[in-house]
C-alpha cells in the first residue's frame, strides 16, 4: 500500500521535477566551482603543456566562465588568446546550453520548493524516495560509461548537443584548447555525478527521517 501511494501521479511528477533540479544544480555548481580548474592547472600541468603562465591560464579561463553566466550578454573576448570564427560560434552554442541549464535550475527549483511545501504540510514524503531513486539511476548509467570509455562519452556528448564539428579545435587557430584538456572535462563530469549522488542520498535520508517522525507522531495521536 505504501509503495502504491508513493507512486501517485503527484509524487512521480514532483520527484521528476526534483530530479531535474538536482541535476541542473550539480551542473551549475560545477560550472562555477573555479577551484576545480585552478587545482587542475597544477595537477594536469596545464601551464607547462600549454606554454602559458599560470596567471595567464587562469585569466582566460575566468573570462570563459564569466561569459557563460546567465545574465552576461556581451561577446566572448579572451584577454590574451586569439579565436577563430568557428570557435566563437561554438562558444556561443555552449552558452546557449548553459543558459538553458541555469534557467531550468531556477524554474525547477521554484517548482520543487512549492511542491515540497505542499507535500510536507500534508506529511506526504514518497516523492523524496522516488527522487532519490530517479537521481541515482542517472549517475549509475553515465558513471559506468565514463569508467569504461571516457573518450567515447566525450565524443558522443558533443555529437548529441552540437550539429557541427566546430567543437574540434585546432590549437593554431584556437589556442584556448591548449588550456582545456579532456581530463579536466572528465574531472568536471565526475564532480557533477558526485554531487548528483550526494543530493540523491540526502533525499533518501530525508525520506527516512521524515517517515519515521511522521510514524511517531501518528502513533502518539
Amino acid at each position: 500500500m505504501e509503495n502504491r501511494k508513493a507512486l501517485s501521479a503527484s509524487n512521480v511528477l514532483l520527484a521528476l521535477v526534483l530530479t531535474v533540479f538536482i541535476i541542473s544544480l550539480a551542473v551549475v555548481v560545477t560550472l562555477n566551482f573555479r577551484q576545480l580548474y585552478y587545482f587542475d592547472i597544477e595537477a594536469l600541468n596545464i601551464s607547462a603543456t600549454s606554454g602559458y603562465a599560470p596567471d595567464v591560464v587562469k585569466a582566460n579561463y575566468d573570462v570563459l566562465i564569466d561569459y557563460n553566466f546567465l545574465l552576461y550578454r556581451g561577446e566572448l573576448n579572451f584577454p590574451t588568446l586569439s579565436m577563430s570564427e568557428a570557435g566563437r560560434i561554438h562558444f556561443r552554442e555552449v552558452k546557449v546550453i548553459f543558459d538553458a541549464v541555469q534557467i531550468i535550475f531556477i524554474a525547477s527549483g521554484a517548482l520543487a520548493i512549492a511542491g515540497s511545501v505542499i507535500k510536507l504540510k500534508r506529511r506526504k514524503y514518497g516523492y523524496l524516495k522516488l527522487a532519490g531513486i530517479f537521481t541515482i539511476a542517472l549517475p549509475a548509467l553515465l558513471g559506468g560509461i565514463i569508467a569504461v570509455n571516457w573518450s567515447f562519452f566525450f565524443v558522443k556528448f558533443h555529437e548529441l548537443f552540437f550539429n557541427n564539428d566546430y567543437w574540434i579545435f585546432s590549437s593554431e587557430t584556437d589556442p584556448v584548447i591548449k588550456i582545456l584538456p579532456d581530463t579536466f572535462f572528465m574531472h568536471a563530469a565526475i564532480m557533477i555525478l558526485a554531487l548528483v549522488v550526494f543530493c540523491a542520498v540526502i533525499s533518501l535520508v530525508c525520506y527516512k527521517i521524515l517517515t519515521r517522525k511522521g510514524a511517531r507522531l501518528k502513533h502518539g495521536e
